[in-house]
């Protein structure tokens, strides 16, 4: 599974009162990172329906060290399901190397004129499939129930 990575840069507004970057401020880091993969690398493939409307159902993130202020973390995402009407990233944040959060999106795609969900189209699963897990071994190919094995 091929991991995208974006370079996301610290502003002054992401500090808090301690010197950190705000735990509110991860998920704007991460929402930068989820555009970047579906607007900027899926318009390089030609594809831009998903800029047409995805929305997040559910966040999860830890929280693992405090990042600092400094120039810039890098965020690698995945896709770590794919189902039929919704998929789910998920994302490390690294800082000065260290893994400082892990996090989780289940983005819908969503039909904004009609005000609902959608299903994903099969050139939008082709594009998250090379960021995915590895697609499921075809039916069929194994030993039918009835089969004897010899011992």
């Amino acid at each position: 599974m091929a991991r995208f990575v974006y370079e996301a840069a610290l502003r002054w507004s992401d500090m808090d009162v301690y010197g950190h970057v705000n735990n509110a401020r991860f998920l704007t880091l991460y929402e930068e990172a989820r555009v970047a993969l579906m607007f900027v690398a899926a318009r390089k493939h030609g594809l831009t329906s998903l800029e047409e409307g995805v929305v997040i159902s559910r966040h999860e993130v830890d929280y693992l060290r405090p990042v600092d202020y400094g120039d810039t973390v890098r965020i690698e995402m995945w896709v770590e399901e794919i189902r039929p009407s919704r998929f789910v990233i998920g994302y490390e944040l690294f800082d000065d190397g260290a893994v400082a959060s892990r996090a989780r999106s289940v983005c819908v795609p969503y039909d904004l004129t009609a005000g609902r969900p959608r299903r994903l189209s099969a050139e939008e699963r082709a594009f998250l499939a090379p960021y995915g897990p590895p697609a499921p071994p075809a039916k069929g190919g194994g030993l039918e129930p009835s089969a004897s094995v010899p011992a």
